[in-house]
């Protein structure tokens, strides 16, 4: 490998790095708060796409970051330090978004449910209040 090529892929390392940064801690936080409950969504397995990873662009094609596959592709050997990584963290964030949409529907229908049997006088004010406590309390984070 000519230095010029190890120039432009260390130049396309830091680039692709920095594509998939994975959660933040209050993200992960989050999404250990609903797994631990299970409430949490699996749409991708983190450990399969890290597996993937070792692939010629397996781990980004795997996350959903088709562009970074190619570029990946392309660096392939090379892009087998980064892409175990940036396909883990691309599939723990495919889960967090596919988990807070779960979690958000759910509490929807929940509360729509409550608001139906108070405009219908199933239940007072008071036990509007209590349940719907009962439902933040279900599915907030704190």
């Amino acid at each position: 490998m000519s230095l010029k090529h190890l120039c432009a892929a260390t130049v396309l390392l830091t680039l692709c790095t920095g594509c998939a940064t994975g959660l933040n801690s209050q993200q992960k936080s989050e999404l250990d708060h609903y797994e631990a409950r299970g409430m949490a969504v699996e749409e991708k397995n983190p450990g399969l796409a890290a597996a993937l990873g070792i692939l010629p662009g397996g781990g980004s094609f795997y996350g959903r970051e088709y562009g970074f596959g190619v570029v990946n592709l392309l660096l392939w050997p090379l892009s087998i330090v980064w892409d175990p990584v940036s396909g883990y963290d691309a599939a723990k964030s495919i889960n967090y978004q596919a988990t807070k949409a779960h979690i958000s529907s759910l509490e929807e229908k929940e509360l729509a449910t409550l608001d139906e049997q108070l405009q219908t006088q199933q239940i007072d004010l008071t036990q509007y209040t209590l349940e719907k406590r009962k439902v933040d309390k279900k599915y907030g984070y704190n």
